[in-house]
């Protein structure tokens, strides 16, 4: 019977010791140690801790990246939708001449359209005498036409009065902290008015509106008056004249390659800036803050990754017994080291994925989320004022979800190597001594 148990054991020892890496054994073993039992309690409560705080670490880095990037994406197609792309100005003599010059600039390759444009300031005013700033921008029927986050955005009324030149086009949210709509009338009031023996008169003057318009950017929206160029220039003394010329290029990134040919056909001396000089702090602020979410927020994935280093040294201590019994029987130190490695990995794996699941399911539903919250609340979550956007936007990038994933990996491989190695450097004598 004795020759029987020891030829049995014989033969596990020479199992075990002729076991491949990440074996069968070792897999069953590694998935024994992760199922809960009564005495381990406290094992299995950390090791569930690890597995939540890795998962909501990751869905929300995941979450946060996305909406951050749905900023970015949003407020460059809106303000670039409706803003040139490059500025060209007079420097030795006003633009008379803009209608042959417009269509110099607009025939460079690479530029989709030319804008003329007169701009001013103005406080606009309503039915109730209550008024507001607004930006006054006069520009030709036929050009408004092609900016279809404008022409495609009319929420009432119609471009009808605008082409004829007898009516103007009013952001949705001024008209409505006005109490107008289309075919009321707003007042406008500009400081550059008539020169008069008592000095200058702020010029005074009502506009039939044709049209509201909701390009979806609140800033915009609230603030933004079209004006035909003919009576634009008439109201802001201009007449026969534009302050600016606004290109818009199929390839914004590239707007350095077009400023030689640009200055070329323009053929006199202009001054030339572009969207990201005069968006360049608001971008780079943006930028800025989107690293510095990332860096706070894998925090989250780095403490849960700390929780299974404590669990594993917790488990290694509560199983030296039967890791002592493994290597008598023939197991390696990098069997040992490979069990409890895949113990740990098993939960950071575990996580990490349940992490990606939960934020793209919340990214692909962010809006019904927020307005489920607005709801439950009683009160207005990502307010439009305060955030230009009229909705919460998620732009997923798979690049940075892959990166988000590589990083939590890692970290939860890299917590399993110490608790593992103590594992492996288990001296099976002291182990068993006292038992």
């Amino acid at each position: 019977m004795s020759s029987e148990t020891g030829t049995a054991g014989a033969m596990q020892g020479e199992i075990l010791a002729s076991a491949k890496p990440f074996s069968a054994f070792e897999r069953m073993v590694a998935w024994r140690y992760l199922r809960a039992r009564r005495k381990e309690a406290v094992i299995s409560v950390i090791a569930g801790f690890s597995f939540v705080g890795i998962m909501l670490g990751v869905a929300t880095l995941i979450i946060v990246m996305a909406v951050m990037n749905g900023f970015r994406t949003e407020l460059i197609s809106r303000i670039l939708g409706i803003n040139g792309h490059m500025i060209v100005q007079p420097v030795d003599k006003p633009f008379d001449d803009y209608v042959e010059l417009t269509k110099k600039l607009g025939s460079v390759q690479g530029v989709t359209m030319a804008l003329p444009l007169v701009e001013g300031q103005t406080l606009a005013s309503g039915k109730g005498g209550a008024g507001t700033g607004a930006l006054v921008r006069g520009v030709r029927a036929d050009d408004l036409m092609k900016l279809k986050e404008v022409s495609g955005n009319i929420k009432s009324g119609d471009m009808v009065g605008f082409t004829s030149g007898q009516g103007v086009l009013v952001g949705s949210r001024m008209a409505n902290d006005l109490g107008l709509q289309a075919g009321d009338t707003i007042t406008l009031v500009s400081p550059e008015g008539d020169v008069t023996p008592m000095g200058v008169n702020p010029r005074v003057k009502s506009y039939k509106i044709s049209g509201t318009f909701e390009i979806g950017m609140s800033e915009y929206d609230a603030s933004i008056i079209y004006m035909p160029l003919e009576e634009a220039q008439l109201y802001f003394n201009a007449e026969g004249l534009v302050q600016s010329i606004e290109l818009f290029v199929s390839n914004p990134d590239d707007i350095d390659a077009l400023r030689p040919k640009v200055e070329d056909a323009a053929g006199r001396q202009i001054f030339i800036s572009d969207w990201r000089q005069r968006n360049q702090t608001f971008f780079s602020a943006l930028q800025v803050e989107r690293n510095v979410m990332f860096m706070i927020l894998t925090l989250i994935v780095l403490v849960a990754a700390l929780n299974i280093i404590s669990g594993l040294i917790m488990l290694v201590k509560d199983k030296s017994s039967d890791i002592a019994i493994l290597k008598t029987m023939g197991a390696s130190s990098g069997s040992v080291l490979r069990i409890f490695f895949m113990t740990g990995a098993a939960i950071g794996i575990a996580g990490t994925l349940a992490g990606v699941t939960l934020g793209v399911i919340v990214c692909l539903n962010i809006e019904s989320i927020r307005s489920f919250f607005s709801w439950v609340s009683g009160t207005v979550l990502f307010d439009p004022q305060l955030y230009f956007l009229s909705k919460l936007p998620a732009d997923m990038s798979w690049g940075e979800t892959t990166s988000v994933i590589i990083m939590s990996l890692v970290l939860s491989f890299l917590a399993t190597i110490f608790p593992a190695w103590r594992a492996a450097r288990l001296d099976p004598v002291q182990a068993l001594r006292y038992e």
